[in-house]
């Protein structure tokens, strides 16, 4: 059923994407801060405790809903909350205007007004940039956007929903990251709000759990795109990139397309006096500087690559579900 329920969340999602700014992910945002405000004592097993509340925390009730309605109402009131969990945990809506307004940008030869779109959507200095480094960097953020906001919530949903878990492994997935990104924000804004000790251990933790995505999404762009460069390139180029995971779908991509990554990184422009909204599409992880792969430097006709590369690769994985789910009515 986990076919279905991705199904109907991502045609919902297209239809009517989820408002940057709604009540879902406020109270997501004020949980995040009241468990580092209220478990967050500066030590390691502190850290835990707060990463266990903040993460675990709202996955179980997703799990103890689901089985809930799974006992007492029946399995179409469970796939229905599954689809609402995956609306709101997965979409390109969430990232995709940022993408879709620098690539007009830049085929209108509006080179400024794209710098200045991607330094908004990142918060990032890129004043600076010439044309070919604003399509490399832009490719580098979408496909990490895509990754985290579609790909991830895919794998982790559909590995744990096999084993009777429902939807949790969805909001696992994106509560991992949205913290590490959020804490790091507010510690940034006030270092005492947050410990390093829970940066830490927020950023130990996410490794763990993009680990297995970072791999099934870099597979999945090998196997649409271009297979053999885009192995060599993973098993080759991956230690470019200061982050294993984001290297690993980093350079899959690189080979798959056929387009250098890899760099030097943009300086964050962050102010704490003009970035008191936290934004899940505006504050990117941090990147550092990193060696560059091979291929072609990047041009806009990347862009598009990259839009089929995503695409073909969400039409892999509804194809292997619908499959795996044939299967077992079948069976």
């Amino acid at each position: 059923m986990s076919f279905f329920a991705i199904l109907f969340a991502l045609l919902l999602e297209q239809v009517r994407p989820l408002a940057r700014h709604n009540p879902i992910h406020n109270a997501l945002r004020t949980w995040a801060r009241w468990a580092s405000r209220n478990f967050d004592a500066g030590r390691p097993h502190h850290g835990w405790i707060a990463w266990g509340v903040a993460v675990l925390g709202p996955a179980l009730a997703a799990l103890a809903i689901h089985w809930a309605l799974l006992i007492w109402v029946g399995w179409p009131a469970a796939i229905a909350w599954s689809v609402a969990v995956l609306y709101v945990t997965l979409g390109f809506r969430q990232f995709s205007h940022h993408f879709t307004a620098i690539r007009d940008a830049l085929d209108a030869g509006d080179e400024d007004r794209a710098r200045e779109l991607l330094a908004e959507w990142q918060q990032v200095d890129a004043s600076e940039l010439p044309r070919r480094e604003i399509v490399r960097h832009v490719i580098e953020y979408s496909v990490l956007a895509a990754h985290r906001h579609v790909f991830g919530v895919l794998a982790w949903f559909a590995v744990l929903a096999a084993f009777g878990f429902g939807p949790a492994g969805a909001v696992l997935y994106r509560m991992a990251e949205y913290v590490t990104r959020y804490w790091r924000h507010r510690s940034r804004l006030n270092p005492q709000t947050v410990s390093e000790a829970l940066q830490s251990v927020s950023v130990r933790a996410w490794a763990v759990v993009d680990w297995l995505p970072a791999r099934i999404t870099a597979l999945a762009f090998a196997v649409v795109g271009s297979f053999e460069e885009a192995i060599d390139c993973w098993r080759h180029h991956s230690q470019r990139f200061p982050n294993d995971n984001d290297g690993v779908v980093l350079a899959a991509t690189s080979g798959a397309v056929n387009v250098r990554l890899g760099g030097e990184a943009l300086r964050s422009a962050f102010a704490p006096n003009n970035s008191q909204a936290f934004s899940a599409a505006s504050v990117a992880m941090p990147q550092e500087a990193s060696e560059s792969t091979p291929g072609r430097e990047a041009e806009p006709g990347h862009l598009r690559s990259i839009v089929g590369l995503v695409w073909r690769s969400v039409v892999l994985y509804m194809v292997l579900l619908a499959l795996l789910t044939l299967a077992n009515l079948i069976g």
